[in-house]
């Protein structure tokens, strides 16, 4: 069974924002000629349900408190952070927005079921065309 996992997107405003800070890491990568250049997330602590996640899953992230863009996880490895060990979330540079939903601030990471993931924006008829603000907006007077 496929299982998503949830991250809050700390110090990021928008989606735009988000796109323009991985093309700038990719960017970073490819200066430094690293062989090939990947999008990872350091986290503290690996996932026991790894295989589930694998299976399908994305990583979905909270920005401003809504769940508001996805990423397919391509793998999920053991890294070295600061001489510690760590995880590291690998995940497809291509964000996907989804219908936005409020969700409160947490810790960490959090298992997502498909069950609770929103549906994607694509093919809900006008949502992609509004402007991420307006979208934001409606999200929190619950119109969206």
């Amino acid at each position: 069974m496929t299982l998503h996992i949830i991250k809050l997107c700390v110090g990021v405003d928008s989606v735009e924002d988000l796109a323009q800070w991985q093309a700038g890491r990719i960017r970073d990568q490819k200066k430094r000629k690293v062989k090939k250049p990947e999008l990872m997330h350091v986290t503290r602590m690996m996932p026991k349900r790894k295989d589930e996640v694998l299976d399908g899953g994305s990583l979905y992230w909270v920005i401003k408190g809504q769940i508001a863009v996805r990423q397919k996880l391509l793998d999920i490895r053991d890294v070295t952070k600061g001489g510690r060990p760590a995880c590291g979330l690998v995940y497809e540079p291509k964000l996907v927005p989804v219908q936005r939903r409020a969700h409160r601030a947490f810790q960490g990471w959090r298992y997502l079921d498909p069950k609770d993931a929103p549906p994607d924006a694509r093919g809900t008829k006008g949502l992609e065309a509004l402007p991420e603000k307006l979208q934001r907006e409606l999200v929190e007077l619950g119109l969206l």
